[in-house]
């Protein structure tokens, strides 16, 4: 088989990251639906493998690759560098669920992503303070490694008994989110449209409110606070702009980058449910059953077009292969005298 000649795109991450935001909505539905207290770590497992799966495919391809490209280059580019802050985002969400099990791996697991996404975000921010950076290149990725991954944090530090740096981790999210928002808007408004792949990129606008709510609650007692009003509020309307990008959403052609709507659907679903968690109202059950099932249902679409697109893409590397053998057999050998017509 032929060496690749590229790295595997970092868009691909966003597979173990919907995953596990979904698994996450399981968890804060338990308690509202009573639903059995075993069944979200069903999705936390699958959440589990599938980052182990994408790492490794990640590692693989990275050795095999043909022109040895550097992963620091990969790193460093303009729109799929800041992509791999969720590596470390996903494995916050994954230490909290094994927190649950093993207390003291799980609270590790968080430190050190957090640890990870920190001097990551550090040394990206030092490499866009150089002025090489073009605003054509922002897209909504750009939130991942300063806002997503902070505010993620501060959640999975406050789950698993790490409160001393759940604050910071808030701080650091909700100053960046108001400075990446900002430049992000500016980009989309002022600059010609995002390419085809990375429009569903604009989807995590959604998520930095929701996860803030999640957040606020945690750290505050659950108490309905002026900041969580607020936050609610530019929330309800960051997603009617959502809802008012959905045609363009519906003509884009399907690739892998379809699962960045994966973890803000389940960011907003999360933050729904833990308002009718807070509440307390009788009849919670029924919203809580209905973004539940919405949201299983676009992971269902969504996982399953990406299998079917796996799925062709080796049936495509089967025909070449082959192909290239069948070039092989049917060049001509050397002429020799034995062979030789007079």
């Amino acid at each position: 088989m032929p060496r690749p000649t590229t790295r595997l795109p970092l868009n691909t991450l966003a597979v173990p990251f919907g995953l596990a935001g979904s698994a996450e909505t399981w968890s804060y539905a338990v308690p509202v639906l009573d639903l059995p207290p075993f069944l979200p770590h069903v999705f936390w497992a699958v959440a589990a493998v599938a980052w182990v799966w994408m790492l490794g495919a990640h590692v693989l391809r990275g050795v095999r690759v043909r022109r040895r490209e550097r992963l620091v280059d990969q790193l460093r580019h303009p729109a799929q560098g800041p992509l791999a802050a969720l590596v470390p985002a996903t494995a916050m969400l994954l230490g909290v669920d094994l927190a649950r099990f093993w207390p003291v791996g799980g609270e590790a697991v968080v430190l050190l992503a957090v640890a990870v996404a920190a001097g990551f975000a550090a040394w990206l921010l030092a490499t866009w303070v150089e002025g090489r950076l073009a605003l054509e290149s922002v897209h909504g990725g750009y939130l991942l490694p300063t806002v997503a991954a902070a505010l993620v944090g501060s959640v999975a530090t406050h789950e698993v008994g790490a409160t001393w740096l759940s604050w910071s981790c808030f701080g650091v999210g909700v100053f960046f989110w108001g400075v990446m928002t900002g430049l992000l808007l500016l980009r989309l408004s002022f600059r010609p449209t995002l390419p085809g792949p990375l429009v569903p990129t604009m989807a995590i606008l959604v998520a930095p409110p929701a996860v803030a709510t999640v957040s606020l609650f945690a750290l505050t007692g659950d108490a309905v606070t002026l900041p969580v009003q607020a936050v609610a509020g530019l929330g309800a309307l960051l997603f009617l702009v959502q809802l008012a990008l959905l045609p363009r959403y519906v003509r884009l052609s399907f690739s892998l980058g379809f699962w960045s709507f994966v973890f803000p659907a389940a960011a907003v679903a999360t933050a729904l449910i833990d308002w009718l968690r807070v509440l307390a109202l009788p009849w919670a059950w029924i919203p809580t059953a209905a973004v539940l099932a919405l949201l299983c249902l676009l992971v269902a679409v969504v996982g399953g077009r990406s299998i079917g697109l796996a799925v062709h893409h080796l049936l495509r590397q089967a025909e070449d292969v082959l192909q290239a053998a069948d070039d092989e057999d049917a060049e001509p050998g050397p002429v020799t005298g034995a062979t030789r017509t007079v």
